[in-house]
């Protein structure tokens, strides 16, 4: 597990590369999440230095310990064939697991998000508010989903 932002220096790393990619994840829709996500770990495993910013619904889909079976659920992911919704919700929660462990990719959870609802943000790389988020990714390509 990386350590959460609050627990590590805030001292200004001199010659720090920019990040190439942000994705805002704001959707609590699971196909949604699987585009954001899918992005972000594409360039990450190139080494493109990438940062994500979970908000509200798409941070509590993004930590839910059940993402796996809210993607297999009918009414979760309607336009899924229900022959394939097994092989999505598995990719999905594999390309979570890859987002969490690359150290290319920083995943962030919403200050707002965080002071108003009850999620468990302990895999995240820490709480960032927006502007502070956009502040941070200025000049990367910026993607919301």
């Amino acid at each position: 597990m990386r350590p959460r932002a609050s627990t590590v220096s805030t001292g200004s790393i001199v010659n720090a590369p920019g990040y190439s990619l942000a994705v805002v994840l704001a959707s609590g829709e699971p196909e949604r999440l699987y585009t954001g996500l899918s992005l972000l770990v594409s360039a990450a495993v190139e080494g493109e230095r990438c940062a994500g910013l979970a908000t509200f619904r798409g941070l509590a889909l993004l930590c839910d310990p059940a993402l796996r079976q809210r993607a297999m659920a009918p009414e979760e992911t309607p336009g899924l064939a229900l022959n394939g919704r097994e092989t999505f919700a598995r990719s999905l929660d594999e390309l979570r697991d890859t987002a969490y462990d690359l150290e290319t990719l920083e995943l962030y959870a919403c200050a707002a998000s965080v002071d108003t609802m009850a999620v468990d943000t302990g895999r995240l790389d820490g709480v960032m508010s927006t502007p502070r988020f956009m502040k941070a990714t200025a000049g990367a390509r910026l993607v919301a989903v």
